[in-house]
């Protein structure tokens, strides 16, 4: 099934015409739960990996025998989500009860090499905002799945460009670590449904005469609100209901006939969810520079992991065919990632995509 992003409930750039100058494409991948294969774009599904190649390993120095289980991870996750809509049996919640962390394999030392963990593939003909090195058609993604990477104590993400038709055989089975730093550290296996759609700069990055005439339009919406509330409160009369649920429909009633919060950065900025390309969101620090090591280029980000696929404040980025579903996990947390404080950033030099790329976090 395709997945469909609103139109947005504004035009954004016919209101603020300077806004046209800082537009961007992105693809919103609108992962799902799902069994792709190894010629599919996916999260966390098998690689197009050579099989004469070898599979990429983390040699950092760092507890590696220590945290979960990812067998134990991926049991877990199969015992939620066969009693979805039912309580959990007694052997259920024994399981889930069940301590997964400790020191699961004792013979592993720090420093021994341990394989990545694949999170994602994704093939230019899917993906329109994928820019990669000329001819290379296909990216994968693969990281150590443990938070203590370098001083900023991170994941650690490397990228594989390829052309595709000269893979040959494939590596079956595709290594795994044994061990996870933590649960959230583990993308559950989806197909995506790649959508492109267009992006507006961050307000704290724009011109200081357009952020005020966004401020200023933001607050005359509040200020409307407020004067419709307050109507609404003289003019309503309270009255009694012969059922609970006939106070209920009432009240669903008064609500979907309510305005809904209209803002720039949560509706008419930056997509929620994982992307490719678009713009960054910097709405937990001040925007950061983030320039390539090698030639000194800015660096836009070429894929964001979100744990979100919208969150109540973006909750006009829903897609349509998913409105009936908005409070399923699968549509809101389709990934089960959670890296940083909920977002991460894959930047890429826009000169030469094989330099190397660094990371940012929200």
């Amino acid at each position: 099934m395709t997945r469909t992003t609103p139109p947005r409930p504004l035009d954004v750039e016919a209101a603020f015409p300077a806004l046209a100058a800082h537009r961007r494409t992105a693809t919103r991948l609108h992962p799902r739960h799902g069994s792709p294969g190894v010629r599919e774009s996916s999260v966390a599904g098998p690689l197009l990996w050579p099989a004469d190649e070898p599979w990429p390993v983390c040699t950092a120095v760092h507890p590696k025998g220590s945290g979960h289980l990812l067998s134990d991870v991926r049991l877990r996750r199969r015992v939620q989500e066969g009693a979805r809509g039912r309580g959990y049996t007694e052997d259920e919640e024994r399981l889930l009860a069940a301590p997964t962390r400790g020191h699961h394999v004792p013979g592993l030392h720090d420093g021994d090499p341990v394989p990545l963990l694949a999170v994602a593939q994704l093939y230019a003909r899917d993906v329109p905002d994928l820019v990669g090195p000329e001819g290379h058609d296909l990216l994968q993604f693969l990281w150590c799945p443990f938070e203590v990477h370098g001083d900023a104590r991170t994941i650690d993400v490397v990228l594989k460009w390829r052309r595709s038709a000269e893979v040959g055989a494939v590596l079956a089975p595709q290594p795994e670590p044994l061990v996870v730093g933590r649960a959230e550290c583990v993308p559950d296996v989806c197909v995506v449904h790649p959508e492109q759609v267009v992006e507006h700069e961050y307000l704290g990055l724009l011109d200081e005469g357009l952020q005020e005439e966004i401020d200023a339009w933001e607050e005359g919406l509040r200020e409307e609100a407020d004067d419709a509330e307050e109507d609404d409160d003289c003019s309503v009369p309270p009255r009694s209901y012969a059922t609970y649920e006939e106070y209920e429909a009432a009240m669903a009633a008064a609500r979907a006939e309510e305005p809904e919060e209209l803002d720039y950065m949560s509706d008419l900025s930056i997509a929620p969810g994982w992307k490719v390309g678009g713009f960054a969101s910097w709405h937990l620090t001040d925007p950061a520079p983030v320039d390539c090591g090698v030639c000194g280029a800015a660096m836009p980000p070429l894929l964001t992991v979100d744990m979100w696929e919208c969150d109540g404040a973006s909750r006009s980025w829903l897609p349509v065919e998913d409105r009936d579903a908005s409070d399923d996990p699968r549509v809101i947390d389709p990934t089960g990632v959670h890296l940083g404080r909920g977002l991460m950033r894959v930047h890429t030099c826009p000169a030469d995509p094989l330099h190397p790329h660094r990371l940012s976090f929200q």
